[in-house]
């Protein structure tokens, strides 16, 4: 017989790599038989969808690289060979058919420059080859003269506006066949079952036990459990236990959590993985942004556990893993519906979506979870915005857009019985005069709304040799900044007896686990406001009569750092109005009150803010399906203005490191190596990359082009810009004109 690749690394026959499909087929409908898909559809697409690769100019580029220009997509071939009589007399619709054949057909998405007679003549060389292909999936294995027009169209897809329910049905089946695919191809489960998560739940509420007998659920966790087959929308306050309510909602079901800050996905996986979810995490548990890898290794060595830390990231990106921890970029992009997003749509169709600190989106992320919500909530699943400032105006929205969602008909989940905060406003520019007298042994949290103003701040209380203070933001290189990261969530411990003065931006916001005992910010909104009161006597009652938050709103000619960039200016100006004259004890009702005030339609429908979403909304709902490419969209989801580079000063000072990182990870993979060398190699070549990566950190693409020295060459396909600027672990990158490019250079690289 003779033999017919599907692939070569490793060589893979269609026949084996089909029965891998199969093999995924049933663990997927084992784990979640209830799924919304015809199963026996999605099981003849998996037995359809690679019989194109039959052709010979498919296969002799596997075999001997000889690429054809005149290659027709194998997925198209693949249509030639799907029964569709056979269908008919089975009861099949014309529609289901129709959705068979778009699904094997695009479920790669390839170049269609040729035209159905070339497809013909593609067709009736196979009949040359048919003979010797067997399979013991098929009596016989037939091929049809051409592709039945009744069923598919060359360049015409399944479009929305063509009808809802077809292309819902479309969605499901495409993207849980590609799902599959992929899944075999790299030889990985497509699913892990989610069986643990209320056991780990249960015993977590058991060891509180241990130390507090008296330990149960709070009301906005039983409200949760209670609520599990709901969509929820629930505003809470700071230390009410939002992560472990969104943990019980989530269930033994699949699950993803979202946050907006990367530090505090970070916070949230290391608590999961340390308290919850404890043994064989690697199959349960992941963690979804753009540094992934350095956590993953981390977390090895910290736990102690030997785990392929690639097939580890491999699942997770796969969305193989039962909970996931992520920002909303990784998995909301399908909001563009580009050419491939079938996979994230119908993933979701049986997911659970947490969305936490909704607050803190941008007016163009924010649409992307309006319009992706109502996506999810068409298609199958469920979410849950978990918030401790929940601007009511989204609440409007999303009732004006018809998604169905429960509230707690209480209101918002506060602590009445303790109050935790004394307010005091400055109608002044933050200074350093004002914190150093405030500061005498105790743990002092300033914020600021840019990283220029606590660099500011920082160095004024230095030159002032004030003692023990700190400096986090965005712009230390990431080993630096993991670092940092570790101080001060050591120092926010409430049994921690040391003191300090951290000064930082808006990343310590959101779900990080911090106490300190003051609290001096700029006003960025008031939903930041309170976000940023939650990092001070976060679940301890005020036992003095002294302020603990000071918040500085600027004056009348002179507003707050960032206000009119990166914050909104109309919405910096209602927060002001409404605190400028706050001063004393502030309740959690006073603030969720003013949050409602505040945010509410009648208030922001005039604002820059809120035409932006709104156009954003409409933007998002008017793309054509398929229209984009998804590297298109990853780039306008995600925002991109910024690009990773190392600071001339750390390259020079690291060089000989740096130049071991890039020979190692280029390093290549031996035939002679044994199973243990090569995966020896394999984690010397992840440790290399993270250890590199170590010395990176982000900047604007503008600053980029100013500031370039040259190139660091990785490998053919990467390298990372080196910049001209000042760089120290205490202060971070400082730039200054004469860093800066009078002409652009020529690009050099080494």
């Amino acid at each position: 017989m003779k033999e017919f690749l599907a692939k070569t690394n490793p060589k893979e026959t269609i026949q084996e790599h089909t029965d891998q499909l199969l093999k995924n087929y049933n663990l997927l409908k084992s784990a979640y038989p209830n799924l919304n898909v015809d199963w026996d559809m999605l099981y003849m697409a998996c037995v359809y969808h690679d019989l194109g690769k039959i052709n010979r100019k498919f296969q002799n580029r596997l075999k001997h690289g000889k690429r054809d220009d005149s290659e027709i997509p194998h997925g198209i071939l693949s249509l030639a060979f799907i029964n569709y009589e056979e269908l008919e007399s089975n009861g099949y619709s014309e529609e289901d058919i129709s959705v068979l054949f778009h699904t094997v057909g695009y479920h790669h998405d390839r170049k269609l420059d040729f035209s159905l007679k070339d497809v013909d003549d593609e067709i009736e060389l196979m009949q040359n080859e048919i003979d010797d292909f067997k399979y013991d999936k098929f009596k016989e294995v037939m091929l049809n003269d051409t592709i039945e027009e009744e069923f598919f169209i060359l360049k015409d897809r399944i479009y929305r506006r063509n009808g809802e329910e077809k292309f819902f049905k479309y969605i499901m089946l495409k993207g849980l066949l590609n799902r599959i695919d992929y899944a075999a191809s790299a030889h990985l489960p497509v699913e892990n079952k989610n069986n643990f998560l209320l056991e780990g739940m249960e015993n977590l509420l058991n060891n509180w036990k241990r130390k507090n007998p008296n330990s149960e659920w709070n009301k906005l966790q039983k409200f949760m459990i209670e609520n599990r087959d709901k969509n929820t929308i629930i505003a809470a306050q700071t230390g009410m236990g939002k992560t472990e309510a969104g943990l019980l909602w989530i269930g033994n079901n699949k699950g993803f959590f979202t946050l907006p800050i990367k530090t505090a996905i970070n916070s949230i996986y290391k608590r999961i993985v340390e308290n919850i979810v404890t043994d064989n995490f690697s199959n349960k548990v992941g963690l979804l942004h753009s540094d992934i890898m350095s956590i993953y290794l981390n977390t090895q060595r910290e736990k102690e556990v030997e785990i392929d830390i690639q097939e580890y990231f491999n699942k997770t990106k796969q969305l193989s893993l039962p909970l996931t921890i992520c920002t909303i970029d990784q998995i909301f992009d399908f909001v563009y519906r580009y050419k491939g997003f079938e996979p994230k749509l119908a993933t979701l169709s049986y997911s659970k979506v947490v969305i936490d600190e909704i607050q803190m989106y941008s007016p163009l992320l924010l649409s992307y979870l309006i319009v992706g919500i109502k996506y999810i909530t068409q298609i199958g699943g469920k979410f849950s915005i978990l918030t401790a400032t929940l601007p009511k105006f989204i609440v409007e929205i999303l009732k004006d857009e018809k998604i169905e969602f429960v509230y707690p008909k209480e209101g918002p989940f506060i602590d009445t019985t303790m109050n935790r905060h004394r307010i005091k406003v400055i109608q002044e520019d933050i200074n350093s005069e004002y914190i150093k007298k405030l500061y005498n042994k105790n743990k002092v949290l300033v914020i600021c709304n840019t990283v220029k103003k606590t660099q500011e701040i920082y160095i004024n209380l230095k030159k002032d040799k004030v003692q023990n203070i700190n400096l986090l933001h965005a712009r230390f290189i990431l080993s630096d900044r993991k670092d940092k990261e570790k101080k001060i969530t050591d120092l926010g411990k409430k049994e921690s007896k040391n003191y300090g003065i951290w000064i930082s931006t808006q990343i310590v916001e959101a779900s990080l686990d911090i106490d300190f005992d003051l609290l001096i910010t700029e006003l960025s909104d008031l939903a930041g406001l309170f976000q940023r009161m939650g990092r001070c006597y976060r679940n301890r009652e005020l036992d003095n009569d002294e302020f603990n938050c000071h918040v500085f709103i600027g004056t009348d000619d002179k507003k707050c750092s960032g206000v009119g960039r990166i914050i909104d200016k109309d919405i910096f100006n209602l927060s002001r109005k409404y605190i400028i004259n706050k001063k004393g004890i502030f309740t959690e009702q006073e603030k969720m009150d003013m949050v409602d005030e505040v945010y509410s339609m009648d208030k922001l429908k005039d604002t820059d803010y809120y035409k932006e979403l709104c156009k954003n909304i409409d933007y998002l709902q008017s793309i054509e399906d398929f229209e984009k490419e998804k590297s298109e969209v990853q780039k306008k989801f995600r925002n991109i203005d910024s690009e990773t580079v190392i600071p001339l000063k750390v390259y020079e000072e690291n060089i000989d490191i740096i130049n071991e990182c890039i020979t190692i990870v280029n390093q290549k993979f031996d035939e002679c190596m044994n199973e243990r060398e090569e995966k020896g190699l394999k984690l010397r070549k992840i440790s290399s990359k993270d250890r590199l990566m170590g010395f990176t950190v982000n900047i604007r693409g503008e600053e980029v082009k100013d500031y370039k020295e040259k190139e660091l060459r990785i490998n053919k396909y990467e390298s990372i810009p080196i910049v001209r600027c000042k760089y120290d672990n205490e202060i971070g990158i400082l730039f200054s004109n004469e860093d800066k490019n009078k002409n652009i250079r020529s690009t050099n690289m080494f």
